[in-house]
């Protein structure tokens, strides 16, 4: 596999990947994930990733909706897999990488594995689209996506980069978005499950004004 590897299709990745379970972590494709990885069994993770030249490591949150053992909990069935295109040694036995997200994935099937870390048999086939950058931009409505983005901000007192955000591609906006929101683990499984770009930009709306509302009963100044 090449240093910087490129990603057509579903036939470009492998049918086995290694999978790190995160709970409220959202990584779409294109997007940017940094983690900090200290767990020895995903140290080893990382550096088998590496030997075998691949790189990509399958995000997938915990359902806790069923319940499992601890150790070894149950997952939902669609993630996103993503390509390490950074990494750094912190000097106390971490690593500091970036995830960059190629497609999401559905589990078929949890491999029985010597590694300590979990393994599982996917298929990337119901999201060929994840494939095509900038895929749908043109049915989102942006408008719609800012003022809730505005809206959001005033609310809980925040400021941004107003001049990156006017110049972001949609795509990039609604993922970085999606990505970064402080929503609930429930909340970042629908955004990922979202059929396509317009389908998330507006769930990503209504999540937001949903949050809005609720800090509005409870007392906040009502936003004008």
């Amino acid at each position: 596999m090449p240093m910087n590897a490129e990603y057509r299709g579903p036939a470009d990745l492998p049918q086995s990947i290694p999978l790190f379970p995160l709970a409220g972590a959202l990584l779409l494709p294109r997007g940017q994930l940094p983690l900090n990885i200290f767990e020895p069994r995903y140290l080893a993770m990382i550096d088998d990733a590496f030997r075998d030249g691949h790189r990509l490591i399958g995000m997938v949150q915990p359902d806790s909706a069923h319940e499992a053992p601890r150790i070894k909990p149950s997952l939902f069935k669609i993630g996103c897999v993503g390509r390490i295109t950074q990494i750094a040694e912190s000097g106390d036995g971490r690593y500091i990488l970036e995830l960059t997200g190629v497609a999401r994935f559905k589990i078929e099937e949890e491999l029985a594995v010597k590694t300590e870390y979990r393994q599982a048999k996917v298929s990337f086939t119901d999201f060929a689209d994840d494939f095509i950058p900038r895929k749908g931009e043109d049915a989102v409505d942006r408008a719609s996506l800012l003022r809730a983005l505005t809206d959001f901000m005033e609310a809980n007192n925040m400021k941004a980069d107003w001049d990156d955000i006017e110049q972001a591609p949609t795509e990039a906006l609604v993922n970085g978005l999606s990505m970064m929101s402080p929503y609930g683990p429930a909340e970042k499984q629908a955004l990922l499950e979202a059929p396509d770009l317009k389908t998330r930009a507006e769930l990503l709306v209504a999540i937001t004004e949903i949050e809005i509302a609720k800090k509005n009963i409870e007392g906040e100044p009502q936003l004008q």
